[in-house]
């Protein structure tokens, strides 16, 4: 009977997999266990009583009240067609350059993952754009459309990000309760703004490792990744180019800095930022004319079924920890990670492995609500920093969205690009990122400080 919550892991990880629904298959899941254990007097249904007061904490919880605001605030980016124009004046700028027209991608893909923190409309929005430009120009179609692809992941880990209010809200409940089973009655608590803050310095960097590999890979193989031919180039005012870049990047560029500068200096909460953001982007569309009432209306409707979807998945995972613990499943990880080879080195390693391979099949939601709350509580009681296990989680399952067969990014693009590219080459594509972003996992476990030091310098 102990080990019946590995069972119930187990039957939703099949569940899942099947394609059910991620919300009704974690309630339904957990209730029918419930109910059954009910029967065979292995479970007390007096339990399901604290189930009322959880998702009322769930509705009421100011942090996850950014949600909807964030999720305003990118879509209403993502209408405003910012990143047209942005793309347009860059690729100008870098036209001549091998690789240049790739660098541009990531760059403006980099300040859309700032903006949105929405995968979805990044991969969507750059692959309308950029690809077909891109495969004019002669590019390998599995180079650009990886390009593509593990850019606009971008917004797993460059704030302000979904994934990392999420994470931020599971952690910050996570870490508390390991310190409560430390008996530790006054707990530290860890926020989404310090997530934000530590995911600034590894998200920077994992640009940096994106652009070099394209620029090595143009002048390696520089008919992968050509720059005009000699022939074709026509003499631009680069001046008037780069007034034009600054002019479009000015509004946008300030928006951004002022939500994540008013989180990174304490200003104000992820929450307030968040209202400032989604005012912010809508006062940007409106002064460009492009605030109408049908387009308001379809930004606050996707608006209302994403985060619809959140909340479902989460109210979902609420019920299915309640009664995983009520089993006893807290007990039962936190022994088989206290017998792993290693100790705590041996149980992240553990972790950060299984998160990886459910990431080929699952979404990162549904690893966020269902692992993670499972695992982090014994982490942190091993002595492993609430903040770098953030950002090490948040890189992980950024790598999910590439991961084939079930990467969403991959789908996103496969649904925008043109028949003649096939599902294999953009599945090749996305390889070397995936390699790029393992190897930012290794430099963080290497030197964690990239992670922790911009939260102790904010903090101090």
């Amino acid at each position: 009977m102990e080990y019946i919550p590995l069972i119930m892991f187990a039957i939703i990880f099949i569940a899942l997999t099947a394609g059910y629904p991620v919300a009704l298959t974690l309630s339904g899941t957990a209730l029918l266990f419930a109910f059954g254990g009910e029967l065979a007097g292995v479970f007390i249904l007096s339990d399901l009583g604290f189930l009322p007061g959880r998702l009322f904490g769930i509705l009421s919880n100011q942090t996850l009240i950014a949600i909807p605001l964030f999720i305003y605030m990118g879509i209403t980016l993502e209408k405003t067609h910012i990143a047209e124009a942005l793309l347009g004046n860059m690729s100008l700028l870098l036209r001549n350059l091998k690789g240049g027209l790739a660098v541009a991608v990531i760059i403006v893909g980099t300040l859309m993952a700032a903006s949105t923190g929405i995968v979805g409309a990044t991969v969507v929005t750059m692959g309308l754009m950029s690809l077909p430009i891109m495969l004019k120009q002669g590019y390998e179609p599995s180079i650009a459309t990886g390009t593509i692809c593990a850019t606009g992941t971008l917004g797993q880990i460059i704030p302000p990000s979904i994934a990392l209010v999420l994470l931020g809200d599971v952690l910050s409940n996570a870490y508390q309760q390991a310190q409560l089973s430390m008996n530790i009655f006054n707990p530290k608590t860890v926020s989404v703004g310090d997530l934000f803050t530590g995911a600034l310095i590894p998200g920077l960097i994992l640009v940096a490792l994106y652009i070099i590999y394209v620029v090595a890979r143009a002048y390696i193989h520089p008919e992968e990744l050509p720059g005009l031919e000699p022939e074709k180039r026509t003499d631009i005012n680069r001046t008037l180019i780069f007034r034009q870049l600054l002019s479009g990047l000015f509004a946008p560029l300030l928006l951004i800095l002022s939500v994540l500068g008013s989180i990174l200096t304490g200003v104000a909460t992820p929450t307030e930022a968040s209202a400032m953001g989604a005012l912010g982007a809508s006062a940007l569309a409106l002064s460009r004319g492009e605030l109408k009432r049908i387009t308001l209306s379809e930004i606050c409707l996707s608006t209302l079924k994403t985060t619809s979807m959140v909340f479902f998945v989460l109210i979902g995972a609420s019920v299915f920890s309640l009664v995983f613990r009520s089993y006893g499943g807290d007990e039962l990880i936190q022994g088989l990670f206290s017998d792993m080879p290693g100790g705590k080195w041996g149980a992240m390693l553990l972790v950060m492995g299984i998160v990886f391979l459910l990431g080929f099949i699952l979404d990162f939601i549904e690893i966020t609500f269902v692992v993670v709350p499972i695992v982090a509580p014994v982490l942190l009681t091993m002595g492993i920093d609430p903040v770098w296990l953030g950002i090490m989680l948040a890189v992980n399952l950024q790598t999910s969205f590439l991961t084939p067969p079930f990467g969403f990014a991959l789908f996103y693009l496969r649904g925008v690009a043109p028949s003649t590219i096939s599902t294999t080459a953009i599945y090749r594509g996305v390889v070397p990122f995936i390699v790029l972003q393992l190897f930012l996992l290794l430099i963080l476990v290497i030197w964690p400080e990239l992670v922790s030091w911009l939260p102790d310098k904010m903090k101090a």
